[in-house]
């Protein structure tokens, strides 16, 4: 049998993160050979990685970065057991190496992608960790992409904001504002971005609420409570219809035609993302 110095053991430690324990009966099984050891501890990883798959991963980061001169963003959620291991600096640092893979994917193909860095991560972490999903943004014509990330990782928001002047992304006024709609979104959650978006079903199932909360009265009365109640509904859910958080008396739609009088252009929030741990 093959003697197995400490220093073999440490570089395999080192090359793995997997404990020095795991290291060393790896390396007694492959006779000293580095090579095998890790074929070894990759099989193994696998193997937990199944065992474990099916234990609540409902803590962990969301992480997002904004690259390519404003015009690409990418955000990312991956998910641990423990809050425990959320703060750790091993799994921050491994959720910061998947968002600089997740530069190279589009939606959602970031689990597929870093498969095998996943299972060598949760048999060294030993914990189990799920990549919930990944989005990317590139720029449609004129504008910018920023993010946000909220209390330590918990919240991330991925937003798009259009404009029709080439100069306007530079302007410090726009940036400003561009980065008080992703604080807003942070705060505020919305579900949509215009009342266009919200499912038929949706609207249909309020309605049905708000016309029991009613019922009894006549009916040309039921209807106009009924869509002022509606009204009011769109303007909770709905980003370009709720109050700004910074000044309430204005709805994010006044903010933005304010903003883009100031500026000399017609401004736009194309689309966002909020990824919020748990959610």
């Amino acid at each position: 049998m093959a003697e197995i110095t400490a220093a073999q053991v440490k570089e395999l430690r080192d090359a793995t993160n997997v404990s020095m324990m795991e290291c060393k009966k790896a390396l007694v099984e492959s006779g000293g050979d580095k090579d095998k050891a890790m074929l070894l501890l990759r099989e193994r990883g696998l193997a937990i990685a199944g065992k474990r798959a099916e234990r609540a991963a409902n803590q962990g980061l969301v992480a997002a970065d904004v690259f390519n001169g404003g015009n690409t963003g990418v955000m990312i959620e991956v998910n641990c057991e423990t809050d425990f291991v959320a703060r750790n600096d091993d799994f921050k640092q491994f959720v910061a190496d998947l968002l600089v893979k997740a530069h190279d994917c589009n939606d959602d193909e970031l689990a597929e992608a870093a498969k095998d860095e996943l299972a060598d991560k949760i048999a060294a972490i030993g914990e189990n960790l799920v990549i919930r999903r990944n989005v990317k943004y590139d720029v449609q014509d004129k504008g910018a992409i920023a993010s946000y990330i909220h209390l330590g990782g918990k919240i991330g928001i991925l937003l798009e904001v259009g404009c029709e002047k080439d100069d306007t992304p530079a302007n410090d006024e726009f940036k400003e504002l561009v980065k008080d709609i992703t604080l807003h979104i942070a705060a505020s959650n919305p579900s949509y971005l215009k009342r266009e978006d919200v499912p038929q079903d949706v609207i249909d199932s309020e309605k049905a609420i708000f016309a029991k909360q009613v019922e009894g009265k006549p009916a040309n009365i039921v209807d106009k409570i009924v869509a002022g109640k509606i009204d009011k509904y769109f303007g909770q859910v709905c980003l370009l219809e709720q109050p700004f958080v910074k000044d309430p008396d204005q709805t994010v739609t006044q903010l933005l035609e304010a903003k883009g009088k100031s500026l000399g252009d017609t401004l736009a929030i194309r689309r966002y993302t909020r990824y919020q741990i748990g959610a």
